[in-house]
């Protein structure tokens, strides 16, 4: 299995991810590099130190979610733990597959009682196409955020982070994320404390390419890939 290592403020909420992987590159990767080395200093400076890398897309829908609402408010450690026990329940990791479980046996697995709601609720969602995945494609993404926060345990953070990772959308800025915070208030502000505003700011400059920028600024913060190849 591979794992993300740093995509935010807690990492565990979409810790590890099977190793089916999109390991193309996104399509406009070259093209956002390119805007964004002539527009911002900062990114001039900071994306030729990272070579060919570039963000990677693993596993399905349901599964990169389920494993977001079992590694909430854990440890990355302890979210694989528990992931692995659960996953081992079902014959396959499916909505319908977990709709047959038993609470019991979801709670020994190590999931709280509120994490088998929101996996259920999941679930349900999933299994009554309730969550439009054959047209995530075509749709906006405030349209897929708004899907996926009516899903009970997935947030706006969540979803901004299912954007970048697993739909692989171009200009997601995720502003409740720490980790953006922390690298604009470093690279742009010497240190200094950062408002939603002043992130605003730095980032029109980013448009249309927010989720690259966001990646680097992530790598800034810990040089390894934002889901490395590193074996767990």
């Amino acid at each position: 299995m591979k794992k993300i290592v740093k995509s935010g403020p807690s990492s565990s909420e979409l810790a590890e991810v099977p190793e089916t992987a999109s390991t193309s590159v996104p399509e406009y990767w070259a093209d956002a590099c390119k805007h964004l080395v002539k527009k911002d200093r900062v990114m001039k400076r900071l994306i030729p130190q990272f070579g060919d890398a570039c963000l990677q897309s693993r596993g399905d829908a349901f599964s990169t979610l389920a494993r977001s609402i079992v590694g909430q408010q854990i440890s990355v450690k302890a979210a694989q733990t528990v992931w692995h026990r659960f996953a081992a329940l079902p014959r396959k990791m499916t909505p319908g597959n977990v709709l047959k479980l038993k609470v019991d046996d979801m709670r020994a697995a190590g999931l709280s009682a509120r994490k088998v709601e929101y996996l259920v609720d999941l679930s349900i969602h999933f299994d009554a196409g309730t969550v439009h995945v054959k047209d995530w494609q075509a749709m906006d993404d405030e349209a897929i955020i708004a899907e996926l926060i009516a899903i009970r345990g997935i947030g706006r953070w969540t979803a901004e982070m299912f954007l970048i990772f697993y739909l692989r959308r171009p200009n997601v800025l995720p502003l409740d994320d720490v980790g953006l915070i922390n690298g604009i208030s470093q690279s742009y502000f010497s240190g200094e404390a950062v408002s939603r505003s002043d992130a605003r700011e730095v980032a029109a400059a980013w448009a249309p390419y927010c989720s690259v920028a966001t990646w680097y600024i992530w790598r800034s913060l810990d040089p390894l890939p934002v889901l490395d190849a590193e074996q767990s």
